[in-house]
């Protein structure tokens, strides 16, 4: 019997979107079911919330005080409890994923999938690697659990029309005390959340300066994107790092993606590979970028951004 786990990941008391496409994936394995496991320190609204997505049999909740911030350290031990039984754990390969999944294959004794962008059985899977220049496919051993992450921008989120039971998950287990929540430093926007935007404006390096930028969120703001950046214009200190597209930053699929000022090196383009539509702007004619692109502007920015603006 195939049954999965799927840890919901969510931040300020709503779920995050990343969960409902690692539903997708473990829908694809054709399981017998797929719990939703929540772990907070008040976990009744996010449950409610991933109830609602397509899929999901039922929605586990782990209500402490300890659970109150995301710390891997005190979520492992409780997801490995909780783990008994299922075939499979799945965790969004975001930042949150990342942190926690390894932690939760180690004490389950097995290796991590990483990466998950297809699913070929219920223990063979493809991923990317190389910067996403060579896909591979890996298998698990059958008698192991599987313990995955789910490259997001390889699914789509599932729909939101369900309505499964939600059941409140008692587990003995004592948690660890050598690590403590000290603070959460993010940036505050109104524009889309980068990861689940359908439409991403991001700069780089050919944007100038922290000033120049502006003109990226001018113009973002007018078609209602959201904002990033290459490594490059974080580097340089032009915008903060949550905001990198990239290998070592953010994947995305957007379904549209203007790329400004950004020569295109292998660590961006791997970022963006699954973006419906490519739209580069750059005035050195022999950039990267353009040969991914569907639309490539040759020219200065900051002349034809405005332009473009004012035809908008």
């Amino acid at each position: 019997m195939t049954k999965i786990l799927v840890i919901a990941e969510h931040l300020g008391g709503q779920l995050n979107a990343s969960t409902a496409r690692a539903v997708s994936a473990a829908v694809a394995v054709k399981p017998d079911a797929i719990d939703v496991i929540v772990l907070a320190d008040a976990p009744e609204a996010i449950a409610a919330e991933a109830a609602k997505i397509d899929g999901v049999s039922r929605v586990l909740t782990v209500a402490r005080a300890e659970n109150a911030h995301a710390l891997a350290a005190v979520l492992a031990p409780q997801i490995a409890k909780a783990a008994a039984g299922y075939t499979h754990v799945f965790a969004p390969s975001t930042t949150f994923g990342k942190d926690l999944a390894p932690r939760v294959a180690a004490l389950l004794g097995v290796s991590q999938v990483s990466d998950v962008m297809t699913v070929e059985g219920p223990h063979s899977f493809k991923r990317p690697i190389y910067a996403g220049n060579a896909i591979v496919t890996v298998e698990v051993d059958d008698s192991t659990t599987v313990v995955a992450t789910i490259r997001t921008a390889s699914w789509p989120a599932a729909g939101s029309t369900g309505s499964a039971p939600v059941e409140a998950l008692s587990l003995d287990v004592t948690l660890p005390n050598h690590t403590r929540f000290v603070g959460l430093q993010q940036g505050k926007s109104d524009r889309p959340d980068l990861q689940g935007a359908s439409k991403v404006v991001s700069g780089g390096r050919g944007v100038g300066s922290k000033e120049n930028f502006e003109i990226i969120y001018t113009f973002a703001d007018k078609i209602g994107a959201a904002v990033g950046a290459s490594r490059a214009a974080v580097d340089a200190g032009y915008v903060p790092n949550e905001m990198q597209v990239g290998q070592t930053g953010k994947i995305i699929a957007p379904e549209l993606y203007i790329a400004i000022g950004i020569s295109g090196a292998i660590q961006h383009l791997t970022g963006i590979k699954d973006a419906g539509t490519i739209v580069a702007i750059n005035k050195d004619g022999e950039a990267p970028i353009f040969e991914i692109a569907d639309i490539g502007l040759v020219g200065d920015l900051f002349k034809i951004l405005p332009e473009l603006e004012s035809s908008l």
